[in-house]
């Protein structure tokens, strides 16, 4: 399974040439070996509702728009959860003093704990 972190989820939202560099090598796997995870989720669900909150008239209805289309995705997605299991691989995790955000321990436990492969490909 590839697992598309933040930085790809961001990629594949925005467009553009990144993304379209990005669909074409993953256009080998198929969707079913394709996910993400329910951190990711939660770190761009912050983005778009600071969004929402701080927005005004026309930018507000663009903005709710854009939301609607980030859940969309989500919905159309494998999307890994954080579970008993994923929890105490964070728990081991942090307790190695790995020097990485928290986010991205979370992320890797919950890769970890699917056996899964986090995505090398670049945005």
């Amino acid at each position: 399974m590839f697992v598309l972190d933040t930085d790809h989820m961001s990629t594949l939202e925005r467009g553009g040439s990144s993304a379209l560099m990005l669909v074409t090598k993953l256009s080998p796997v198929e969707d079913a070996l394709i996910a993400t995870t329910i951190v990711t989720c939660e770190e761009q669900c912050r983005g778009w509702l600071a969004k929402t909150a701080r927005e005004t008239g026309t930018a507000l209805v663009r903005a709710y728009v854009q939301l609607g289309q980030h859940l969309d995705i989500y919905a159309s997605m494998n999307v890994l959860q954080y579970n008993e299991h994923t929890h105490e691989i964070f728990q081991e995790l942090q307790q190695a003093k790995i020097r990485i955000g928290t986010q991205d321990l979370k992320i890797a436990a919950i890769v970890l704990s699917n056996d899964a492969i986090l995505s090398e490909f670049q945005t």
